[in-house]
């Protein structure tokens, strides 16, 4: 990253650069005689009181004390995908939301306010796509009113690392005492590579709905009740998938707990998918491989083209296997947890 003009470091923001994507050189104490730097990429969030925020796109906050910057100035947004579908923020949220929808919802200007019965933090959130009508500090009041109401911890999902996300809102969630409990990428791809997986799909049934067996696998399913199916059944296109059977083999037992199972929801040119789940003693057989080629390829026939699913981060072994399909990082979303 060059900061130098005629070879001489310079600081190139000020205040009135907040909200755009910096890059800021900082001299750090490394313990040693000389000098040492360390650069800091992201969104400027504020600069008050002689101390920098700047919100990194995996979403960590890094304060930076005025005095330590030897360098900064404002880069261009993150550069557009090389491969993959084109994207925006605003299109991925929409999908996204639509396809694990909640059992109740309010509106609070163009927040949204989610509610089911506990059931996943993304059905029991507040989706922050544009303005509440309010102040955010009163905003974020009625939110933690309106989940008290209903005997929930008050959350706020937001995102960051792509042209449009919310770096300045997660700044105002943290200087309202909010914290963030668990991050997660939203990643893409195209479609047909999935689909074109080598993988034997005629182990795989699909169904509209999710019978006894699929929710026995599915390790989410620990509060039964009708608000759990009305959120997995939400969505444009809903398909379930499940390799029955111990072995996962034609020859199965029928009544033995699947080997794998998956969800998919088509919404015009996209399908998403979640809950891909492989019993323990099945894994590196190729099964979670086989449940996404079958949902892919049910989902090109309904006409999508485009793939995204969604991977927490320390989730390695799901991560490895969606960088071989080709999927790749859009942006990161995180739920903001009242203090």
């Amino acid at each position: 990253m060059e900061f130098t003009i005629g070879g001489r470091l310079e600081v190139r923001i000020t205040p009135a650069d907040v909200g755009k994507r910096v890059s800021v050189r900082r001299r750090t104490d490394g313990g040693g005689t000389g000098a040492e730097f360390t650069d800091v990429v992201g969104v400027l969030t504020s600069w008050n009181n002689g101390v920098l925020s700047i919100t990194r796109k995996s979403g960590e906050s890094v304060h930076i004390v005025e005095s330590s910057v030897v360098a900064g100035k404002v880069v261009p947004a993150a550069p557009a995908r090389r491969r993959g579908p084109a994207a925006s923020f605003g299109e991925l949220a929409s999908v996204t939301a639509r396809a694990w929808q909640p059992v109740e919802s309010e509106a609070l200007g163009d927040w949204r306010l989610r509610a089911a019965g506990g059931f996943t933090r993304r059905a029991n959130s507040a989706l922050p796509l544009g303005d509440p009508g309010l102040p955010v500090g009163e905003a974020l009041g009625r939110v933690r009113d309106w989940y008290e109401e209903r005997g929930l911890p008050a959350y706020v999902q937001t995102a960051t690392g792509a042209e449009g996300t919310q770096e300045l809102l997660c700044a105002e969630l943290e200087r309202h005492g909010w914290r963030r409990e668990v991050s997660a990428e939203v990643r893409i791809a195209a479609l047909a590579p999935v689909g074109d997986l080598e993988a034997d799909v005629r182990a795989v049934r699909l169904t509209r709905e999710p019978d006894a067996a699929w929710l026995a696998r599915y390790q989410r399913f620990s509060t039964p009740g009708p608000h759990v199916l009305r959120v997995l059944g939400s969505g444009p296109s809903v398909w379930f998938a499940t390799v029955p059977g111990a072995t996962g083999g034609a020859d199965a037992d029928p009544d033995a707990p699947p080997a794998a199972i998956g969800r998919c929801v088509v919404d015009g040119r996209w399908a998403g998918f979640m809950a891909v789940e492989v019993a323990p003693e099945q894994r590196r057989r190729g099964l979670g491989t086989t449940v996404m080629a079958a949902l892919a390829r049910r989902a090109l026939d309904e006409g999508a083209s485009a793939a995204w699913l969604q991977v927490e981060e320390d989730n390695e072994g799901a991560r490895a296997l969606y960088d071989g399909m080709g999927f790749a990082a859009h942006h990161r979303y995180h739920h903001y947890r009242s203090a």
